[in-house]
């Protein structure tokens, strides 16, 4: 894994710049409190001290191309700071931030191993010029507490990419059901128009006509409510989408499009209508849709019927015929209505019917309001 790209190009260049500016300025002040304090001496900081606080602030910008030379790079310049008596100081924030990046972006074992090689260094290389058993512990600590914090960071971090996954997966599928509900539906309604326009050409040039002009109303409406769902696709701030999204109360053009088709629908209405969740709006019309488009491609019969039920917190949609039995229980368009009534927390049942015939039965909540 490489840099993380979230964050502008411009400020990655400028985070090794900036830690060495403060590795720089915070040894430099070790340097001169300890002189003032006096006590331990320590080697003035000379070119040496001051390309070693540098360069390994700067071999953080290897982190963009490989994270496991940086982290060996930056412990190499850091490791060979300690034993040449420098001042102490913040010496160690490019190896500390190192261990933190290579956690998170997966090297964790790396990490740990690095992590420990470079205290076990720091304690033999500091221990002769400075025997201090709590330089070890307090080292040890602060090395531990870093890579259990970059865990949490790390662990935080796959969470939130799993959850982008998963958004991005919901949306494709959401989409993909969009897309085949509205394509589904006016395809096979131009397949049966475009058959029966042929079949009366010579013998009923009339009929033929009304045929092509549902061939043609069909296409528009398909052009349109392409447009309507790949509309969401666009970023929030841009132009709403060209026509109105498909719901409910559009029922009348959804059966007036199949009785062109040569499908009557009878749709009866209980309880009072209501402006309803869109989300509930939109799957309840996606339902009745796909079922009659279901009914019209593999019933074999002309007529269906679509019962719509208002009650006090859910919307009860019932659509049946009478034919020989709808599209299988592994079709994409009967897992597309399990799936959306699913995502709502509502139940559907999906079957042939012990009289004959087939039937859709869902069950959406709609909270009591809209």
């Amino acid at each position: 894994m490489t840099w993380d790209h979230r964050y502008p190009p411009r400020r990655r260049r400028l985070f090794p710049l900036l830690i060495a500016v403060i590795q720089v300025i915070g040894v430099t002040f070790a340097s001169r409190v300890a002189a003032v304090e006096g006590g331990v001496q320590f080697r003035a900081l000379d070119w040496l001290g001051y390309a070693l606080l540098v360069g390994s602030a700067a071999a953080m910008w290897l982190w963009r191309v490989h994270m496991v030379a940086a982290l060996t790079a930056v412990t190499a310049l850091t490791g060979a700071y300690v034993p040449l008596g420098y001042p102490p100081g913040p010496f160690f924030l490019a190896f500390l931030l190192t261990l933190v990046g290579a956690v998170v972006l997966g090297h964790r074992i790396a990490a740990w191993v690095t992590a420990a090689a470079g205290w076990l260094g720091f304690m033999l290389l500091g221990w002769a010029e400075h025997p201090l058993l709590w330089r070890g512990v307090v080292s040890g600590a602060v090395l531990v507490g870093v890579l259990l914090i970059a865990q949490v960071i790390a662990s935080n971090r796959d969470r939130i990419i799993e959850q982008r996954r998963r958004r991005i997966g919901d949306e494709r599928l959401r989409m993909a059901r969009e897309v085949h509900d509205v394509v589904a539906h006016h395809i096979s309604l131009i397949n049966v128009q475009a058959g029966v326009a042929l079949h009366l050409l010579d013998d009923d040039p009339e009929q033929a006509r009304t045929a092509l002009a549902a061939i043609k109303t069909a296409s528009r409406d398909t052009l349109r409510e392409l447009r309507a769902t790949l509309g969401v696709l666009r970023a929030v701030d841009e132009q709403a989408p060209r026509s109105p999204a498909p719901s409910i109360d559009r029922l009348d053009e959804l059966v007036a499009r199949f009785a062109g088709a040569g499908l009557r629908v009878d749709v009866r209405v209980t309880g009072t209508p209501r402006e309803l969740p869109t989300p509930v709006d939109l799957a309840a019309y996606r339902i009745v849709q796909e079922s009659l488009t279901n009914v019209h491609r593999h019933a074999g019969v002309d007529a269906a019927q679509v019962s719509v039920g208002y009650d006090t917190d859910e919307l009860v949609l019932d659509i049946t015929d009478r034919g020989r039995g709808g599209e299988t229980a592994d079709g994409n368009g009967l897992s597309g209505i399990r799936e959306r009534v699913a995502a709502l927390g509502g139940t559907v049942a999906i079957g042939p019917r012990p009289e004959g015939g087939f039937t859709v039965c869902a069950v959406l909540p709609t909270g009591g309001t809209s």
